[in-house]
């Protein structure tokens, strides 16, 4: 009982505070690209310039063996640097809107959330040069790109749980933030966005923890159904979803428990 009227007021409170969400959201957009001469432009700039790097490095001096190496890394980066995005923005959200905490009543994840709305939307103009390099390359996508929001949104609910997380320990251990980016550039290596998973597959170990690493089944799952037009299957989906709730469920727990004393410490 206590669980449905938990979830009734958070509905509640989605509706009552969306227009303050979104205000929050567009303030974030409007301070990323003030007086910046391409404004939105680099959104779409950033990964093609990142993309040109990589593939001269990996591609060419490397000799990373993989068919249509720039459009390959683009895809995969382009999911993961959402989650990177969007959870490193997160984990500041809480000291960042302290000064609103402290006057009036709102719901604290709307912080959180809202960082990780801000990084959707500049997913969405970093799929512009997505697409601009798959042509390019002559990757052109088939019907199975229309499936291409579900990993995104299966990825955005993984971010805002992990996000969760991440807001409510950095109130109380600030030295998070700098830990956090050590761990992203790990976290990075261990999930197949530069090199193809067959190239680990003769090291168990390696082929393990790949396996155990979230982020790998939604870069595959984007991957699948934007370059090699593949449906993914109901396993496919059931682990994506499975591990979106998961993060979900902790990273709400973790931060209900830990909000009630947040006024002590921001």
């Amino acid at each position: 009982m206590n669980n449905k009227k938990g979830m009734k007021k958070i509905f509640e409170d989605m509706k009552k505070f969306s227009p303050l969400l979104i205000n929050l959201t567009s303030r974030d957009f409007k301070v990323k690209y003030r007086r910046s001469v391409l404004g939105v432009l680099w959104s779409v700039l950033n990964p093609l310039f990142t993309m040109l790097v990589i593939t001269q490095v990996f591609g060419h001096l490397l000799k990373v063996s993989v068919p249509n190496f720039a459009t390959y890394y683009i895809v995969g980066w382009s999911i993961w640097n959402f989650f990177s995005e969007a959870t490193s923005l997160s984990m500041g959200s809480i000291l960042g809107g302290a000064s609103l905490i402290k006057k009036v009543y709102m719901p604290k994840y709307i912080f959180p959330l809202e960082k990780c709305l801000f990084a959707l939307i500049n997913l969405a103009f970093s799929l512009i040069a997505v697409i601009a390099v798959m042509l390019i390359q002559g990757v052109y996508p088939t019907w199975t790109a229309l499936l291409a929001p579900l990993p995104i949104l299966y990825c955005f609910v993984f971010s805002v749980g992990f996000g969760l997380i991440l807001s409510a320990m950095t109130v109380y251990f600030r030295d998070i933030q700098h830990l956090y980016s050590v761990l992203l550039t790990v976290w990075m290596y261990l999930t197949p966005v530069i090199y193809p998973v067959s190239l680990i597959e003769d090291n168990a170990f390696m082929n393990t923890v790949v396996h155990l690493n979230p982020l790998f089944y939604y870069v595959d799952y984007f991957r699948n159904v934007m370059m090699y037009g593949v449906v993914p299957s109901l396993v496919d989906n059931l682990v994506c979803i499975g591990i979106a709730v998961i993060s979900l469920v902790i990273g709400g727990f973790v931060f209900s428990k830990a909000q009630k004393k947040f006024i002590l410490h921001i």
